[in-house]
């Protein structure tokens, strides 16, 4: 709580980790009068009259009190203590995705209406059987097309929830596409269905994977289940809205295929716009490999560190699915060599706490008998500072003794020769 002294009205303000401040007043009956929660975000004017033992801080709202009915509904849909309890990219992250969402529900009630016309609903000579034994056949393909992209890519979407997230929409856009298209083709309706569902299934675990992901970045009170909870209710309620806006749009469309497919492609038009805007509106202050690239290029070609906005508006969104990388961590030692000679050479002037060897498909294998995270960190380091530079520009750079403290402040770091 900080005393400001210069202004007569203002009694204090008090200052959240977020760096966040709200000023207080004192009102004509002796209480106190604090700014109004979301003033910075959301442009309210005026203040309210709190008593101490509330939530947020130990405010309470004053009987008699008047506050914002924007105010209470927003309290139903974000979290508790927001804006300092998220991240500062909550805000338009959400929008822009709220915004994908509602263009996907209506793109999804196209295709649904595609398939149950291509299963036979309406139709007097269609086979329950037949129909049944479709949906199951399309259900088992999808199940088990999602155990395995699971075990095959499930590790690999924390480092690059942005990229991965991005990749899931868009792949929901062709599985509906598929779906439109299903009935056109009715020789092939069964297999076009089954790879549709095939897809929806990867597009579920890449998007409850990244979405982990992303709650873990904004939530910044150890309030992950707050904010997860929220986010569920804002894709519930923007689902709402598109099922209302569904039930007017498919009458009007549903006798005119080529209509119903140009409505279909400007809401899949819209909702890869809006899937872009808002992974691009993230700010992740980690590095992945592709954020530690750029922010060593640009270092050496500038003597300037990245901050994690530049970063992050530089970093490739269509790629950086695949690691350029390919590092295996403590490899046994009869894997990596298997002469004594090359054991010696390995090991002679060596300081470290590792081994480390190339080898001719360029994957780093280390070996360690102790891993530490500094150690593993070096070994990437490295890799990506040869991958930036060149092997000869690596080898100054290691003789003038650049280490992985150059975005530290206050750590000798050698001056840029300014070639890339």
């Amino acid at each position: 709580m900080a005393y400001v002294a210069r202004s007569e009205a203002q009694l204090c303000s008090e200052q959240f980790g977020s760096g966040t401040a709200r000023g207080c007043r004192a009102a004509a009956d002796g209480t106190l009068q604090w700014e109004a929660w979301g003033r910075r975000w959301w442009g309210f004017s005026g203040a309210f009259t709190a008593k101490p033992g509330g939530r947020d801080g130990g405010e309470r709202v004053a009987p008699g009190t008047a506050v914002p009915p924007l105010s209470r509904l927003l309290a139903v849909f974000l979290p508790q203590g927001f804006p300092d309890s998220v991240s500062p990219d909550y805000l338009p992250y959400q929008l822009w995705d709220s915004v994908q969402a509602f263009a996907s529900s209506l793109s999804g009630s196209l295709a649904t209406h595609a398939v149950l016309l291509g299963i036979g609903v309406g139709d007097a000579k269609a086979s329950v059987s037949a129909a049944t034994a479709t949906w199951l056949v399309k259900d088992s393909t999808g199940m088990l097309g999602r155990i395995i992209f699971a075990w095959w890519m499930g590790s690999k979407m924390d480092c690059n929830a942005k990229q991965w997230r991005l990749f899931a929409d868009i792949l929901n856009d062709v599985a509906m596409f598929l779906e439109i298209m299903a009935p056109i083709f009715p020789i092939c309706f069964t297999m076009t269905i089954c790879i549709s569902n095939l897809a929806k299934c990867i597009v579920g675990v890449a998007g409850g994977a990244t979405r982990a992901a992303l709650t873990m970045h904004q939530a910044r009170r150890n309030n992950m289940a707050d904010v997860s909870a929220k986010d569920g209710s804002q894709e519930t309620l923007v689902s709402l809205a598109g099922l209302l806006v569904s039930l007017l749009m498919l009458p009007l469309v549903s006798d005119c295929p080529s209509l119903s497919l140009g409505c279909f492609f400007f809401l899949t038009a819209l909702h890869i716009y809006a899937n872009y805007r808002a992974v691009r509106a993230l700010v992740i202050e980690t590095l992945n490999e592709g954020r530690l690239w750029l922010v060593l290029k640009h270092f050496l070609q500038r003597g300037e560190v990245l901050g994690p906005a530049s970063a992050n508006q530089m970093e490739p969104l269509w790629t950086g699915f695949w690691p350029s990388l390919s590092l295996s961590l403590g490899v046994p030692l009869h894997r990596v060599t298997s002469s004594v000679f090359e054991l010696q050479k390995l090991v002679e002037g060596h300081q470290e706490p590792y081994l480390l060897r190339w080898d001719q498909s360029q994957t780093i294998k280390d070996v360690q008998n102790k891993p530490t995270s500094g150690s593993c960190s070096e070994v990437v380091f490295w890799k990506l500072l040869g991958r930036s530079t060149g092997e000869q520009r690596e080898m100054k750079l290691e003789r003038k003794g650049l280490s992985l403290g150059l975005s530290r402040p206050g750590t000798g770091c050698p001056e840029p020769d300014g070639r890339p």
